[in-house]
């Protein structure tokens, strides 16, 4: 990050997320699920709702019943960070039958031809309208090639459908081809290999903690949700601007301690604490170089909050 200026944050407001107290640990904590092929993604949810005893939970990105993999799952008032999810990249492995054998060589240079920005129109049962519209696939590489199916690892932008572009990848090799099987094996900051847990891991880690209030138990599978904002880039803001944000205004220059570098206008950013919390979500208005040599105006529209009001002290005055 670019320091702009430098300010000592209070320990009596806030704290770091990995010490939030156990009740505000599961507000605005994160689980990085194992979905089952079976039930649907909503299901699945609801299901951790009901074992952890919760009102709000919500999910980052859609998975068909039959397809397994990472489902992040956010909980009560991190359930307004699923925007974020929402919008971050995907990793999946899938396997594709094609109806009738094709040359090895030509499947891999097909699979080549795909990696970039596709034009793709979602499938008939899908949620959205089906609109022609554009994707990038950032890579797509065949990990084996077995008679007819081809399993392959794709990474791909938000709102890709793997079912489509199995479709496709079959239409330009003239032999046609369906998705057999699909798991996903990466969403935005979430992997296979970083800390997922099944629902009969949260099953059997909740039952603990009710056993034996180990809070360890519940903070072994429930992450802050600022994990989900580690792609997104960030603005550090000084402890007198925070709740200011939290009423909803604007981020203005004389607020910002650190930026990322590269910011562009538009794009979305997280606004943290120097304490590492999300603050709010926000769409920036000017780059990284121009928010440096500002000194007043406004450098972000927010968009999001996401921390609770009254958690920093008040600084700021009404305007008539």
């Amino acid at each position: 990050m670019l320091v702009k200026a430098e300010e000592e944050t209070d320990p009596r407001y806030g704290c770091k997320p990995a010490e939030r107290p156990l009740e505000d640990y599961i507000r605005f904590g994160v689980i990085n699920l194992d979905k089952p092929a079976g039930p649907s993604s909503h299901e699945v949810t609801a299901w951790v709702k009901r074992l952890l005893g919760i009102v709000h939970a919500g999910h980052g990105g859609t998975l068909d019943p039959k397809v397994t993999g990472v489902l992040p799952i956010t909980l009560e008032e991190a359930t307004k960070i699923v925007q974020a999810l929402l919008l971050s990249g995907k990793e999946y492995v899938c396997v594709m039958r094609l109806h009738r054998q094709a040359p090895e060589d030509k499947i891999k240079s097909v699979l080549e031809e795909f990696t970039g920005v596709i034009y793709q129109r979602p499938p008939v049962r899908s949620s959205v309208k089906r609109r022609l519209r554009t994707r990038k696939i950032y890579y797509l590489n065949p990990l084996e090639i077995k008679n007819r199916d081809v399993l392959f690892q794709v990474g791909c932008e938000a709102g890709t459908y793997i079912r489509k572009l199995c479709y496709d990848i079959g239409e330009a090799l003239g032999v046609g081809a369906h998705m057999q099987e699909l798991r996903r094996t990466r969403s935005g900051p979430f992997t296979e290999d970083a800390n997922m847990v099944t629902l009969h891991d949260v099953s059997y880690y909740q039952a603990l903690w009710q056993q034996t209030k180990d809070e360890a138990a519940l903070r072994r599978f429930i992450e802050p949700m600022e994990k989900v904002l580690e792609p997104t880039p960030k603005i550090v803001i000084r402890d007198s601007a925070v709740d200011a944000l939290c009423h909803g205004a604007n981020l203005a220059a004389p607020g910002v301690l650190a930026i990322d570098s590269e910011i562009k206008p538009k794009e979305t950013v997280a606004v943290m604490t120097q304490k590492a919390e999300a603050v709010a979500l926000a769409k920036a208005l000017v780059t990284t170089e121009e928010t440096l040599q500002l000194n007043r105006g406004l450098i972000a529209k927010t968009t999001r909050v996401l921390m609770p009001r009254g958690t920093y002290p008040k600084m700021w005055h009404k305007t008539a």
